[in-house]
């Protein structure tokens, strides 16, 4: 046993570690001397910013550089194998066995056209861990163990059919087919509401123990870092903050740099004098299904000009369900949606250029929401040329105001491609390609659940100067009860299709509340290192475990 307080032998080392990026065909170092251990069963937590090297550091523990970057200097040893000079044969039979990789996002890391089970199954059996019956039952085995809903069956649907926190747990299975020593975790709750998030923080951290797993824990949260991790890096521009144990760095941070990630989330919305009172927008008892399922029922609530109404729930809630029915993507079956109290039509298709105009959406994955081929010129300006029909001088005059009310530089952004910026910059890009329609009502879907917390508060601070600004509406969808306290003036709880409670931002957070209400505030991680055992425990006894293993 080693002297790291009870782990095992040495399993990753890294020594001088030296990552380059390619950006108009200069290289430039991106990951400057890290050094790096790892013992077997351990958990280290890597933290930073958008752009301090979290996943580039990660991705490297494989031997591995994505496209545009190369691994320059140091040394990498994974239990004895030194991947700066193994051959790429070697390093592909590590990969997937013996090192294995959760993305952040599962969406777009699945092949839509193959059912979960035989994604599952390939690896282990290409890899002769094990025959395909042995595969498909043991996925059915890790289905369960991460509390899936019909285990047995949900692996024959394919990656379109199954909600996105339910695929990023199905991608945490695949992940673990092979047994591997050791696991990266890239931000895998990210996409998960905090009900789920606590179900899979709890599964992912009883797997790793069970099977004496080593991770490298990649986050932004850092209340989720403490429940997770034995030791914690802070990384800030490809560099090492600081280290040390969990509890040590919750409770005493010696550098300002990760004082300052400590004390984020300072924004908080002051209220706007409501300027109307007729709503703007007005869900009316909607009800709407796919196919033959029922997935919302006698929804209603208003949304007023220059407020923002934050619509809160687990993954199958019918939250963005009820986006796609306001933008006409799903046709209610019985209710309607009124703007400035005109009906719109449940069909998209049967709306006129006005009335599409005036509801935007902002989605959550601004890397899958954006055309990497396409300049930013061309993703701004589209819209602009749709909606308002200008061309020429005009249109490029107004692509530079959009990206100067984003906040980017018109000269330094207008020709770059999405590949080039960072998730905070291209989220800005999705907001600007928003706002070029003109609109008085913005959708914000997620939009901040994938970028580090300060990054995220930049983002709040700017959607909330640009509705002062423009005097515009939101739907703010988000299972980030965090960023619900910042920028939210009503909130609506749903489960299961329903509302469950709605109203005042302070009144919801403030007791009594709906038993599922509860539930929710009760679900965000502190920074306390002990609070997710306390909580399972504290579950587990009082026989409370949480509905999202069935949604």
């Amino acid at each position: 046993m080693s002297s790291d307080g009870g782990k095992g032998d040495l399993l990753l080392t890294m020594r001088g570690l030296r990552i380059e990026g390619q950006s108009d065909e200069e290289w430039h170092e991106i990951v400057k001397g890290v050094d790096l251990d790892l013992h077997r069963g351990e958990v280290l937590g890597l933290i930073g910013e958008s752009g301090a090297g979290k996943s580039t550091i990660g991705l490297a523990a494989m031997g591995f550089a994505r496209p545009g970057c190369r691994i320059s200097a140091g040394e990498i040893v994974f239990d004895g194998v030194d991947l700066m000079k193994a051959s790429e044969s070697t390093k592909r039979k590590l990969r997937g066995v013996r090192i294995a990789y959760v993305a952040q996002s599962a969406a777009a890391s699945f092949n839509p056209a193959h059912r979960l089970i035989d994604q599952f199954s390939e690896g282990p059996v290409e890899h002769g861990v094990s025959g395909r019956a042995e595969a498909e039952s043991d996925a059915r085995e890790l289905y369960g163990k991460l509390l899936l809903p019909d285990p047995d069956r949900i692996g024959y649907r394919y990656p379109h059919q199954v909600s996105g926190g339910q695929l990023q747990r199905a991608m945490t299975a695949m992940a673990m087919a092979c047994r591997p020593d050791l696991i990266i975790f890239d931000e895998p709750t990210t996409a998960l509401d905090v009900t789920t998030q606590i179900e899979v923080l709890a599964t992912i951290k009883n797997i790793v123990e069970e099977f004496d797993t080593a991770a490298i824990y990649i986050t932004h949260d850092l209340a989720v870092v403490a429940q997770m991790a034995d030791r914690i890096k802070v990384l800030r521009f490809g560099e090492t903050v600081e280290e040390a144990d969990t509890a040590t760095m919750m409770t005493s941070p010696q550098q300002e740099y990760t004082k300052t990630l400590w004390a984020v989330r300072s924004f908080k919305k002051e209220p706007i004098p409501a300027k109307s009172k007729e709503p703007l927008v007005s869900v009316k008892n909607v009800t709407a299904a796919y196919g033959a399922v029922p997935v919302l029922h006698d929804v209603s609530f208003d949304i007023y000009r220059g407020k923002t109404v934050a619509v809160v729930g687990e993954s199958g809630s019918g939250k963005s369900t009820t986006a796609r029915v306001i933008t006409g993507l799903l046709p209610p079956r019985e209710g309607q949606v009124l703007v400035n109290g005109e009906p719109l039509p449940g069909d998209y298709r049967h709306r006129t250029k006005a009335q599409l105009r005036h509801a935007q959406m902002i989605y959550q994955m601004a890397d899958t929401a954006v055309n990497p081929k396409q300049r930013i010129r061309e993703i701004i300006g589209r819209p602009v040329s749709f909606y308002l029909g200008l061309s020429g001088r005009r249109l490029e005059e107004r692509i530079r105001e959009l990206l100067s009310l984003i906040e980017l530089e018109p000269d330094k952004f207008i020709d770059r491609f999405p590949g080039e910026l960072s998730g905070g910059q291209k989220q800005r890009i999705c907001i600007a390609r928003a706002l070029a329609a003109e609109p008085e009502f913005i959708i914000c879907d997620e939009v901040t659940s994938a970028l580090d917390q300060i990054v995220a508060e930049g983002i709040l601070r700017l959607l909330d100067r640009l509705q002062r600004e423009l005097d515009l509406a939101y739907m703010f969808i988000t299972h980030d009860l965090a960023t619900v306290r910042a920028i939210s003036d009503e909130v609506v709880v749903m489960l299961k299709g329903r509302i469950v409670e709605q109203g005042p931002r302070e009144e919801m957070f403030t007791p009594p509340h709906h038993e599922y209400t509860d539930l929710l505030l009760s679900s965000v991680p502190e920074m306390d290192p002990h609070w997710l055992d306390d909580l399972m425990e504290r579950r587990r006894r009082d026989g409370m475990m949480a509905s999202t293993s069935t949604s």
